[in-house]
Order: structure tokens, then sequence, then C-alpha cells
């Protein structure tokens, strides 16, 4: 449903299921969501616009650099856990500030100033992976942290990974486009 979705917003041919005022009185008791999106907060990558969702199809987390702390796993959790979506999704995407930011803090070896630096910090492992390839192409250090992400989210979160080990949930990577607006998939897990 997520590709599905995708085509339609690359091709213009959105159908903007679930958002009318019928809909909305449908969810308003409860949510059923079909997945749980974690995603990069960039105002480029608002999910349920680029994969044509409505109201109660996606329960969104979002962070700079979809960096994962304690509140975002126990999102996560919630979304698996309390709410059945059987399908986690990490989303990347090309030209993140994060990235970008944790690659000239390993190249210049100085990082920013502030809460900006925690996010910068929580990438860096991953552009430190992939230094040498992310150096002349910052595409790498992009898919390497949503790789780190998505195996992160099953080294912290037991009740995910053993959901993922008997087959009630998958985890799946994407990386996003921002020109083209598609979608690709860089990991998965369970899917």
């Amino acid at each position: 449903m997520l590709f599905e979705g995708n085509q339609r917003f690359v091709s213009g041919q959105l159908q903007h299921p679930h958002q009318g005022a019928e809909d909305r009185a449908a969810v308003a008791p409860a949510q059923r969501p079909f997945a749980v999106l974690f995603g990069c907060s960039d105002s480029r990558l608002a999910a349920e616009i680029i994969f044509d969702q409505g109201l109660g199809d996606l329960f969104v987390v979002r962070t700079a650099g979809h960096v994962a702390g304690s509140e975002v796993l126990g999102s996560i959790e919630y979304g698996v856990s309390v709410l059945g979506a059987p399908l986690v999704v990490v989303l990347g995407h090309d030209s993140c500030g994060a990235v970008g930011a944790a690659l000239t803090a390993v190249q210049q070896g100085t990082a920013p100033d502030g809460y900006i630096r925690e996010v910068v910090e929580r990438v860096m492992l991953s552009v430190l992976a992939v230094r040498e390839e992310a150096s002349t192409d910052p595409q790498q250090a992009v898919e390497e942290h949503i790789r780190y992400t998505s195996e992160l989210i099953l080294r912290r979160s037991s009740m995910i990974a053993e959901r993922v080990a008997d087959g009630r949930c998958g985890v799946l990577g994407l990386s996003y486009r921002l020109a083209e607006g598609t979608v690709r998939q860089v990991v998965g897990h369970g899917v």
C-alpha cells in the first residue's frame, strides 16, 4: 500500500484516501494504522502526502535525522503493541541536514552547539561506518543511517524483535528522493 501510494504521488494521480468528514468520524473512536512510520522531521517529508494515505492509516513519529531515543522507541512500540501495526518503516531521505552535519563534523572535527549536537552525535556512528564512501557520495551515509536506525530498533526493542522473529511484524528501511518524490527499499527485516 505504501509503494502504490507513492506511485500515485509521483505520477500526480493522488486519491487522497480517508480524508473526508465520514473518515474522520469513523476513526475518532479508535485508530488501527497499518504501519508505524518513523521518519526525519524534514518539512519536505510529509509521510501521509508522499504515500497518499489518510486519517488513521499511519502512526507517524518524526525526529531530525530520524534519531531514536527512548521516547521514539516507546512511541514505535506503542504503535506496534497497542495499536497493532504490523509494519515499522524507517524513512530517510537525500540531502538530510542531520546526515550532512554529521559528515561535516567527521570531516572537519567539529560539531554544532546546543541540542543540535546531540542529533549530530547520534547520526555520527552511521557516517563513520561509511566515511570513505560518503566523502564522494553522501547518499551512502544516508542509506547507512537508514540501515543503522532500522537495526537499532530491533536491538533496543525486544518487543519488536520478538514480533519480527515470529512473523507478526516487519521493519522496512526506505530512502526518499526529494526531487523525484520516489522511495526505494534500503533494508528489510521480517518483510
